[in-house]
């Protein structure tokens, strides 16, 4: 009698041993779903930080996106709206094309170089 007292015991303190984390993760759980979205990301209508979006609409920039580097945000718009630019390298791309982007690349050096908080960076990421 002894002995099934406690196996029972036993198994009623696991059990809320276990409830008792499950009620932990569902609260961290509803505490991250509840987590308010940046106001920036949701006027600029992204779904993340560092995430380039095509802006066909806007009159002068072709492109937005939320950058964030540690603590520091910035909204950037880069892009000449409705320039041909070079794009990403094709096989069998015209000799036009390739100088079309070493030149961009070479006039625009010093500003990618200064990261994800520069038009430039995003410009050469996405349309060079």
């Amino acid at each position: 009698m002894k002995s099934k007292k406690l196996n029972s015991l036993k198994i009623n303190r696991l059990s809320v041993e276990r409830l008792q984390k499950c009620d932990l993760f569902f609260y961290t759980f509803a505490v991250m779903k509840t987590k308010k979205r940046d106001p920036r990301l949701e006027r600029a209508g992204l779904s993340g930080y560092n995430k380039p979006k095509r802006t066909p609409n806007h009159p002068k920039k072709s492109h937005i996106v939320v950058a964030k580097v540690g603590d520091t945000i910035k909204t950037i718009r880069f892009g000449e709206q409705g320039a041909k630019t070079a794009g990403k390298p094709k096989a069998g791309e015209s000799e036009k094309m390739k100088k079309k982007r070493a030149s961009f690349k070479a006039r625009h050096r010093k500003n990618i170089a200064k990261g994800k908080l520069s038009a430039a960076y995003w410009a050469d990421k996405v349309k060079w």
